[in-house]
């Protein structure tokens, strides 16, 4: 649960924990739940923030403690409200899965269990195992597979902007990288559940027909450094995709990867193979196009009020587009999330949400925008081995103290908590 203060003054904040520590020292028998939601139904908001997130007593006392003192702690965010403008949420692609992603929230967090039951349903249309079993580790299909792991990746994406709906943080614009725009068009309601499903169960199980002979590399350079380091090969490799200003990725044949790999080594340029074995956003899924116009046939797109900003074009779209050939565009063109992210901010969006079970895109998000002023605010969801509410509640926290406030009483509906009297 999040304890959740604020001050006009970072020296007075300090102060306040210090005070509310010896206030909750002096009464055992003080509900922590009782604290937690008087101080989010009783005190007005400051600029100066913190947000303590315990499970229980000693662990939330503590947190006071480290903040009363000025000393970092795990389990307690600071900063200075700034971020004044529109909310993004971000869907990564294929980088953020790790096994047993899902499974404490699916036991802890209603709203994300829900729309997790209601993706299962859907893909049960299309795929013939359990998304449920699978995430549980219990069901027969690899996660190696691409045809699993991005309708898995899918639904626990869009469970967890579920999750965040659910704390009351709603998006007025979605992007998405890669198969991660899948996920930013059912969330923005340009395409329903079963469309969705449609699209991200079929396209996946149509790139196995071309695995075994790709790759994608990521490249800690400028775009413009890329292109000239892979030009003997541009028949054969290509830019995938522009993370951020110094970092690129490439696609292509296999083996010239490889051989481009050992230049970058050579020439000091740190590069990583990305753990795929298909070439997305190069020549190689061409031969695909056909196929996914038949098999993505009947799609129904829609507009609504979520901006849907594309990085297929780098910049907002109409999402009445969002058919069979827009998807594959996305599978084939170049990933524009920098520009994107660029877009974004010049239209006045400030508070970026990764939604994902591990922040791939936050770094580069940061880094595009580390020229402007510092009145935006990027946060993850959950990360490596920390998938449970308490690792939500802290991303939330981290929301909260750059001016983004979550609706911290929606914790407690259902919790019987009833308001103290609480030191100032």
């Amino acid at each position: 649960m999040p304890w959740v203060l604020s001050a006009k003054s970072t020296a007075a904040l300090a102060e306040q924990a210090a005070r509310l520590r010896a206030f909750v020292e002096q009464r055992p028998d003080a509900d922590p739940k009782d604290v937690a939601y008087s101080l989010t139904a009783t005190r007005a908001s400051f600029d100066h923030r913190a947000v303590v997130v315990g499970a229980h007593r000693d662990e939330l006392m503590s947190g006071l403690a480290a903040l009363s003192s000025g000393t970092p702690a795990p389990n307690t965010v600071t900063g200075k409200a700034a971020a004044t403008g529109g909310i993004v949420f971000v869907f990564p692609g294929q980088g953020s899965l790790w096994p047993g992603m899902a499974v404490e929230l699916l036991d802890s967090a209603p709203a994300f269990d829900a729309q997790m039951r209601l993706c299962d349903a859907a893909f049960a249309e299309f795929v013939d195992w359990s998304l449920l079993e699978t995430v549980r580790g219990v069901g027969l299909v690899s996660m190696d597979r691409v045809d699993v792991v991005q309708p898995v990746l899918f639904a626990v994406m869009v469970s967890l902007a579920a999750q965040w709906r659910a704390l009351g943080i709603q998006p007025d614009a979605v992007l998405g990288y890669s198969h991660g725009e899948i996920a930013a068009a059912y969330v923005a309601g340009a395409l329903s559940l079963r469309d969705a499903a449609k699209v991200v169960c079929l396209r996946s199980r149509a790139i196995r027909a071309i695995a075994g002979t790709g790759g994608m590399v990521s490249i800690a350079r400028p775009v413009a450094e890329v292109f000239a380091l892979i030009e003997p090969w541009t028949q054969l490799i290509c830019v995938a995709a522009q993370d951020s200003p110094s970092l690129t990725v490439v696609s292509g044949d296999a083996t010239v990867l490889d051989e481009l790999t050992i230049v970058c080594e050579r020439e000091d340029v740190p590069a990583m193979r990305i753990p795929v074995n298909y070439a997305s956003h190069s020549a190689h899924v061409e031969a695909l196009q056909e196929p996914l116009r038949e098999l993505l046939s009947g799609l129904q797109p829609r507009t609504g009020e979520i901006e849907f900003i594309s990085a297929v074009t780098g910049a907002g779209i109409d999402p009445s587009i969002l058919d069979g050939d827009y998807w594959f565009a996305n599978l084939r063109q170049p990933v524009l999330f920098e520009q994107a992210i660029w877009w974004s901010y010049e239209h006045g969006y400030r508070t970026f949400v990764e939604s994902s079970p591990h922040p791939v895109l936050v770094a580069g998000i940061h880094e595009s925008l580390q020229d402007c002023r510092n009145d935006h605010s990027v946060v993850g969801t959950l990360r490596r081995n920390e998938g449970g509410m308490s690792r939500f509640l802290l991303s939330a926290a981290e929301m909260h103290v750059h001016g983004t406030s979550p609706n911290w009483q929606s914790i407690f509906d259902d919790a019987g908590a009833c308001r103290i009297d609480l030191p100032t």
